[in-house]
C-alpha cells in the first residue's frame, strides 16, 4: 500500500502522507494542503473529514460494529456496569476492583452541589425545556469551581473528572424534579451509581423508595449504549470548544446544547411525538407505514434507520430486550407504546424496510423505555446527555492531553466582490 497520495491540479502535483488506523481506516493527511497549493477542501457536514486521531471508540456503520477501547458494545452491556464503562472510556482500561471502588468513593465525596445552585434552578419556570436548564446549570458549575484545570497534572485532571461525574447526575435529577414539582433529592450514598440516579429521579416525597432491578438494569444498559459514539455533532463540539482551552464544564455545557437538536439527541423525543401524532389520528400503523414508503408524502418514520449504521444498529439489538423486559415487568398499558410495538413488528417484516435496512434504532427503543418509566418526553435528551457524559469527558481529556490545535475550519467565500460604500442618502 502506498504511503503517500498525490493531488494533481492545474498541472501541478502535490504529495501528502497517508495515515492508517489500527482498524485499517485510511486517511490522507492534508494539513499542509493550503500551504503547498493554496487550495482547501470543501466537505459540508464533515462526512469525509477526520478531525482527529482518537483511541476511544471504533465504529463501522456498514458492518454494525461499535467498540469502546476495543471492547464490543455487546460484551460491555452484558458484563459491565455503567461506572466501569465510564472509567474505561475516560482512562483507557477497565478498572480493577480497587480502582473502581476508589472512583466510586471519590465521586460520592464530591456529589454535593452548592446550595446556591438551587437558586439558579428556582429562577427557571416549570415550562423551561430541561435541556436548556441542564446546559445552564452545567455552565454555572464553573462559577463554583472557577480554577482552570492544569492538564499537565493528573491529580487536577482526575479531580475535575470526578466532580463532574458526581454533580452531573444530581443536576439531571433536579431538572426532572423541578419539572415535576417535586422536592430536590440527593439520593443515597449507600447505593450504586446508577441505583442512586434512579432514586434521585423517582423517589416520591410521601413514599418509601423501592428499587426495581429490571428498571435499574435497563437504565444501566441505556447509559452504556449512549456513553460514546465517535465524532458525532455534540462530541465534536466538546472537542472544538475544548481546543480553545475552555474548561471541562464549559466544554460539556456546549456539548449539551449541540445534543439538544432533533437531528441528534432529540431523536428519541421525536419518536414519541410521532407516536402521539399517530395515536391522535386513530392509531392506524399500516396507514403510516404506507405513508413512510410514499416518496411524495412528507411523513417520516422517526426511530428507524441511522445516519451512520447502514445495517442494524448494534445498540438497538441490546436495548430491544431491555425494553421488552421493562414493559413486561411494569405491566404498562399505554396505547402509544402499543403503537410503537405495532410499528416495530411491521417494519421488521415489511420487505421494503428490510431491503433498505430501515430497522428500529436505539432512539426508538430508548424512547419506549423512558415513556414506560414515566419520564416526561422533554427529559429524554437529558437522559441521553447523562449517558454521553463519560464519552464527552474522555474526548475532552484525550484532546487536551494530545495538545491538539484550536479548531478553526476554513470556508469557500461565495459573497459579493469588493464594493464601494454608498452614502445613506444615495441608496
Amino acid at each position: 500500500m502506498s504511503t503517500t497520495a498525490t493531488l494533481e491540479y492545474n498541472g501541478e502535483k502535490y504529495e501528502f502522507p497517508v495515515t492508517v488506523g489500527t482498524e485499517n481506516e485510511i486517511a490522507i493527511d492534508i494539513k499542509t494542503l493550503r500551504a503547498q497549493s493554496g487550495i482547501i477542501t470543501l466537505d459540508p457536514g464533515y462526512k469525509n473529514t477526520g478531525s482527529c486521531e482518537s483511541a476511544i471508540t471504533y465504529l463501522d456503520g456498514e458492518k454494525g460494529i461499535l467498540r469502546y477501547r476495543g471492547y464490543t458494545i455487546e460484551e460491555l452491556a452484558e458484563k459491565a456496569d455503567f461506572l466501569e464503562v465510564a472509567y474505561l472510556l475516560i482512562f483507557g482500561e477497565l478498572p480493577t476492583r480497587d480502582q473502581l471502588d476508589k472512583f466510586h468513593e471519590d465521586i460520592k465525596d464530591q456529589s454535593v452541589v452548592d446550595e446556591d445552585m438551587k437558586k439558579i434552578l428556582d429562577s427557571f419556570p416549570k415550562s423551561a425545556h430541561p435541556m436548556g436548564v441542564l446546559a445552564s446549570l452545567t455552565s454555572a458549575l464553573i462559577a463554583f469551581n472557577p480554577s482552570s484545570v492544569n492538564v499537565s497534572s493528573e491529580e487536577e485532571m482526575y479531580r475535575a473528572i470526578v466532580k463532574l461525574m458526581a454533580k452531573f447526575p444530581v443536576l439531571v435529577a433536579w431538572t426532572l424534579r423541578k419539572k415535576e414539582g417535586m422536592p430536590l433529592d440527593y439520593g443515597d450514598d449507600a447505593l450504586g451509581y446508577v441505583e442512586n440516579i434512579a432514586k434521585m429521579m423517582f423517589k416520591k416525597p410521601n413514599k418509601e423508595y423501592r428499587k426495581n432491578d429490571v428498571v435499574i438494569n435497563a437504565l444501566d444498559k441505556l447509559l452504556i449504549l449512549h456513553a460514546d459514539h465517535e465524532q458525532n455533532c455534540s462530541t465534536s463540539t466538546v472537542r472544538i470548544v475544548g481546543s480553545s482551552h475552555a474548561g471541562l464544564f464549559a466544554s460539556i455545557s456546549a456539548g449539551i446544547s449541540a445534543l439538544w437538536g432533533p437531528l441528534h439527541g432529540g431523536a428519541n423525543q421525536a419518536v414519541i411525538e410521532m407516536l402521539e401524532g399517530i395515536k391522535a389520528d386513530g392509531g392506524d400503523t399500516k396507514k403510516y407505514m404506507a405513508k413512510a414508503k410514499d416518496k411524495n408524502d412528507p411523513f417520516r418514520l422517526m426511530g428507524f434507520g441511522h445516519r451512520v449504521y447502514k445495517n442494524f444498529d448494534p445498540r438497538a439489538r441490546i436495548i430491544k430486550k431491555a425494553a421488552d423486559e421493562v414493559l413486561g415487568d411494569l405491566g404498562v398499558t399505554d396505547p402509544v407504546l402499543g403503537i410503537a410495538k405495532g410499528l416495530e413488528k411491521e417494519a421488521l417484516e415489511d420487505q421494503y424496510f428490510v431491503d433498505r435496512k430501515l430497522y428500529p434504532n436505539v432512539d426508538f427503543y430508548s424512547g419506549i423505555i423512558y415513556r414506560a418509566l414515566g419520564i416526561p418526553t422533554e427529559m429524554f435528551t437529558v437522559m441521553f446527555a447523562l449517558g454521553r457524559l463519560p464519552g464527552w469527558i474522555a474526548q475532552w481529556r484525550e484532546m487536551r492531553l494530545r495538545n491538539e490545535p484550536i479548531g478553526r475550519p476554513r470556508q469557500v467565500y461565495v459573497g459579493e466582490n469588493k464594493r464601494t460604500f454608498i452614502d445613506i442618502d444615495k441608496r
